[in-house]
This record gives C-alpha cells, structure tokens and sequence, in this order.
C-alpha cells in the first residue's frame, strides 16, 4: 500500500502535471477533432447528417469505411490542381517573404541596441489592428478606382486604371504583408545571436563582407531562415480570408474549395477529406522542420 501510495505521488508531482497538461491539450483540441474529421471523411452524406460508420448485421458490429471522397479527390482534376495551385502560392510566398524579410531582419539585428525595440515594435505594429481591416484596406488600394490608380493616373504615369484586384498579383500583395512578420521576427531572433567575431576573422583574412556573408552568415542562420519558412508556408497553404477577397477566379486555393465542400455543397464527407489531404500536406514540412530541430539539438562529438 505505501509502494502504491509512493507511486501516485511520484506520479502527481509538479513535473509530470507540468508535462502532462500540454499532452492533455493536445489530446482535446487538436487530436480528437482530427480523428472526428478523419471520421466523417469515410462516412457517407444522409440529407443533413453523416451516417454512422458502426452497423449492426446479424447482432455482430461492423465497421463501415466509406472511401469514395478520397477516390473522387484523385479522379477529379478541380482537387490535384487546387491542391498544386495552393502550394505555388504558398512557396511563392515564403519565398518572397524570405527575399524582403531577410535584409530587414539583418539590418534590425546590426542597428544600434537602443533602437532595435523600436524597430520590432513596428515590425508587430500591424497586429495591432484586425486581420479582416488589412484586407480591406488592401481592396481600397488595389481596385480600379482606388488609391494608387488614381495616384498613377493624376501624375500621367497611365491613362487608364490598372486591373490589380482579383489577380494573381493582389493575392501574392495580401499574402507577403500578412505573413512577412512571420518570417522577419524568427530571422531576427537568430541573427542577433550571430557572433561577429567570425567576420571579424574572415575580414581580417582578406575575405570580402559578401564573400564572408553568404559563407559565414548566411549558414548560421539557417534555423531562422527554416523556422520562418515554416512559419510562412505552413499557414499560407490552408489560406482562405486573403485568396476569398483578393483574389479571383484564377487564384483558387484549397480553403476556398473547404469552404465551398462544407457550406455551399453541404458535403461534409468531401470537405472532409479535402481537409485531412491538406492536414497531410502540411505535416510533410514540419515533420522536416522537427527534424531539422532535432538534429541540431544533437550533442556534436
């Protein structure tokens, strides 16, 4: 009784409650609605409910699997090129995100100690404001009657309106400024770690400052360039606030198609499963990024 009683002590103390409610949430907010999905995305559509996949025959329970929304998914060319247009977009972005985000996280890193809080509060400046409101403000400036037509047109710069809104062009716009925060602050957070004295050597060895920041700087801070990329990439697949007022026709992305599957066709096995291919696609990177993390946390002999 008292090796019992030792063992639920041991069991309850401080440090596993601290590590056992992270699993707990986990277990609650992210596992079990997945598995609920993972379920309705093998049963089949009854007029407003999904059927149960438990039958009974003969008083023995059977399972029923319903796998006709993931046979449509690879027969039906609207999915494969949806799915395909959302990572473009995706990789596009990161990869324009990474262009603009890392000579500003660099520069914020080498300024003056007094300003970089300045600076990173400018970076977080627009999460100040609501999400759907930056959207927006993005409309006024991109139709054709808004705010830099008519700048262009009152400097005789065109003549006529330029077509921006419902292009490829406003949702790359909407997608880098909503998500290059996410890429400037992991970069900086790894740049200001840097160490200069390994340009200090490579300068003193005759190295040139480009030759000495794209073989010394540029592999040092290959974790927050990763890190960014995921934070980018990951979100900007399943995107569909910015793809749903900024882009058109041309610009049809998965969240859009979850949406459209869900609320207008009211298939919810085919929403579903359109949901768990895209849970799947994602978890292809951070599986990569884990990974990458775990190697790097490795102990060097």
């Amino acid at each position: 009784m008292a090796k019992k009683n030792n063992y639920l002590q041991r069991f309850f103390d401080g440090r596993h409650v601290v590590i056992g409610i992270p699993y707990l949430w986990f277990l609650m907010l992210a596992l079990v609605p997945l598995l609920i999905v993972l379920k309705i995305s093998l049963s089949e559509m009854e007029s407003t409910s999904v059927s149960s996949m438990l039958d009974w025959t003969h008083g023995w329970p059977t399972i029923k699997l319903n796998f006709a929304s993931y046979s449509f998914l690879a027969t039906d060319e609207l999915y494969y090129k949806t799915y395909l247009s959302s990572l473009k977009y995706a990789l596009m972005t990161t990869a324009i995100c990474l262009v603009i985000g890392y000579p500003f996280a660099y520069f914020m890193a080498r300024s003056p100690k007094h300003l970089q809080p300045t600076l990173l509060m400018l970076i977080m400046l627009p999460f100040w404001t609501s999400f759907l409101l930056r959207i927006y403000a993005w409309k006024t400036l991109l139709v054709n009657n808004g705010v830099i037509n008519n700048v262009l047109i009152s400097l005789h710069v065109i003549n006529e309106p330029i077509a921006m809104m419902n292009t490829p062009f406003s949702l790359m716009v909407g997608m880098v400024y909503s998500y290059l925060p996410f890429m400037i602050l992991p970069l900086y957070a790894n740049l200001s770690k840097l160490d200069l004295r390994y340009l200090e050597a490579a300068a003193d060895l005759g190295t040139s400052p480009f030759k000495a920041f794209w073989l010394i700087t540029v592999p040092l801070s290959k974790a927050g360039i990763i890190a960014g990329s995921m934070l980018v990439f990951i979100p900007a697949v399943g995107e569909y606030v910015i793809p749903e007022l900024l882009g058109g026709s041309d610009t049809l992305m998965i969240g859009r198609v979850l949406w459209d599957e869900f609320f207008s066709n009211n298939d919810w096995p085919m929403a579903s499963a359109v949901a768990v291919i895209m849970i799947l696609l994602i978890m292809l990177p951070m599986a990569i990024y884990n990974k990458y993390q775990s190697e790097q946390l490795e102990p060097k002999t």
